[in-house]
């Protein structure tokens, strides 16, 4: 049996990726795939700490949250039959909303960038994607969709114009660095839904049908 694909959905909050998750979930399905859909932090005991952080509620340095996202992604990956080596194992497509390249860009920002790359390319059961979808839109019109969406009081401690403005540079670094080694498709979010799933189901399809030449 075939190994399945992971595709990563990556970008600033505010750019819809849990949607298009969703929809590129059911494009996928249409077409006959087993397609599991699974978000990072994980719903897993490192991932419900993570949200704490992120919300602010418990104080943790960048690097003590760098390494937290590492074990999280371990857990995500080698968990028994939930995991995502054994999905791929069993033919079956992976979607993940964020993956390491967020680690990347956040906490890349108050640590060493290359400290936080070199933890993961030194993990063997760290997948590294067969797809990377990089929603990219300005911070401002992100933030716009966010408080439109949620309550002040809910924002994450990443969830400000300044901050955004700071990790999408961050992210087209990251992303500028390993386009030579990773499959990396950049796509404008600054649209309507339809249209962002349409350039994200051309760009899913395409892996596959490389597979079936």
């Amino acid at each position: 049996m075939d190994t399945g694909k992971l595709i990563v959905i990556e970008g600033l909050d505010g750019t819809g990726k849990t949607t298009q998750l969703q929809l590129l979930a059911a494009h996928l399905r249409a077409q006959g795939k087993t397609v599991h859909t699974d978000a990072e932090p994980t719903g897993g005991e490192t991932g419900k700490l993570l949200r704490r952080v992120l919300s602010g509620e418990v104080p943790c340095s960048p690097w003590a949250t760098a390494a937290l996202f590492l074990a999280d992604r371990i857990e995500h990956n080698t968990r028994s039959e939930t995991g995502i080596l054994q999905r791929l194992q069993a033919g079956h497509t992976v979607l993940t909303d964020r993956y390491y390249y967020s680690t990347l860009a956040y906490q890349g920002l108050d640590t060493d960038v290359d400290w936080v790359l070199d933890m993961h390319r030194r993990c063997p059961v760290v997948r590294t994607p067969d797809l990377v979808l990089y929603l990219h839109m300005s911070p401002e019109k992100c933030m716009e969709r966010i408080r439109k969406n949620r309550p002040e009081e809910d924002l994450e401690i990443f969830e400000t114009t300044e901050t955004l403005t700071a990790v999408g540079e961050r992210f087209d670094a990251v992303f500028s660095r390993l386009k030579e080694t990773e499959n990396i498709v950049p796509i404008d979010a600054d649209g309507s839904i339809e249209a962002v799933a349409a350039r994200i189901a051309e760009a899913a399809d395409r892996i596959f049908t490389e597979d079936a030449r």
